[in-house]
């Protein structure tokens, strides 16, 4: 599965997209990985993968952005 797949699937299960969780984090003042993965493992009910999606958005946020428009070229050549 692409990393634009799994923020896709995030966005079609909970109708937020990865700026939601990435403002909400920072909200709570949540930074570290293990404190993200609880918080969306017991908040949203996400799986490891979905979850370790968000957290390179929330930690790594030009990364992610990258990453999701690689796929998308990719995609868009086959």
């Amino acid at each position: 599965m692409t990393y634009k797949a799994y923020i896709d699937n995030i966005k079609a299960k909970i109708g937020k997209d990865p700026e939601y969780f990435q403002t909400l984090a920072k909200e709570k003042r949540l930074t570290k990985y293990g404190e993200l993965l609880a918080w969306l493992k017991a908040d949203f009910g996400l799986g490891r993968g979905h979850a370790n999606a968000i957290i390179l958005y929330i930690q790594k946020p030009e990364l992610a952005k990258m990453k999701i428009l690689a796929d998308q070229k990719r995609k868009t050549k086959h």
